[in-house]
């Protein structure tokens, strides 16, 4: 494949991608967190891998310092705060808020997380189909990371549903747009609200892998 135009503005779009990826992520930490009845120290260490696990393990990878999360310090306070904020109202939310909202708080960290990594692949030059799997791992780790502190199965391994799958065609489908001459900006937003169609939408209709 030849060399793709990654995005206009990356320094613009990117971290504005990553910001809405790691509030997402960061909710269903929080409840995921409170189901298994954490203090306040359990809840913010639950919130901080969700939201920075995948990105770590991208920039680890792809040899770049410093790590998103040390270079947007911004998003670690946030997350702190919301956990001082957040956490005692948990104890009820979590009874309150229906299930398809931390589903579709999940979704959105998959999908936002997983074009962010593939458009950071593209920058350091990887071929294609690298810059899909680093997006994928991206999506996906930090919330493997939140399921083995929990003690659980990882969800991307015992759902079922479209998950991992949902972030490679979302992925691919981001490449696609770039070749084909989509303005970047629109390739990156539309890529990663595909993902985060595609798993609400398995996830309410039920879709299963065979």
């Amino acid at each position: 494949m030849p060399s793709l135009p990654v995005i206009e503005s990356p320094d613009a779009l990117l971290p504005a991608l990553e910001l809405v990826a790691v509030l997402a992520a960061a909710f269903s930490g929080f409840a995921e967190a409170r189901k298994k009845k954490m203090d306040v120290v359990g809840v913010f260490t639950v919130a901080f891998v969700t939201a920075f696990g995948g990105g770590t393990l991208r920039d680890l990878l792809l040899d770049r310092r410093p790590f998103y999360w040390v270079e947007h310090y911004e998003y670690v306070i946030v997350i702190l705060v919301l956990t001082l904020l957040v956490t005692p109202l948990m104890r009820v939310a979590h009874r309150l808020v229906p299930q398809w909202a931390f589903v579709t708080a999940d979704a959105v960290g998959l999908g936002f997380f997983s074009i962010a990594g593939t458009a950071l692949a593209l920058q350091a030059d990887m071929p294609w189909i690298i810059a899909i799997l680093l997006g994928v791992v991206t999506g996906v780790f930090g919330g493997v990371l939140r399921d083995v502190i929990l003690n659980e199965v990882p969800l991307v391994l015992r759902d079922g549903r479209p998950y991992a799958l949902a972030a490679f065609i979302g992925c691919g489908t981001y490449l696609a747009m770039l070749e084909a001459g989509v303005p970047g900006s629109f390739a990156l937003w539309g890529a990663a609200v595909l993902i985060v169609g595609i798993r609400v939408l398995a996830w309410r209709g039920d879709w299963r892998i065979k």
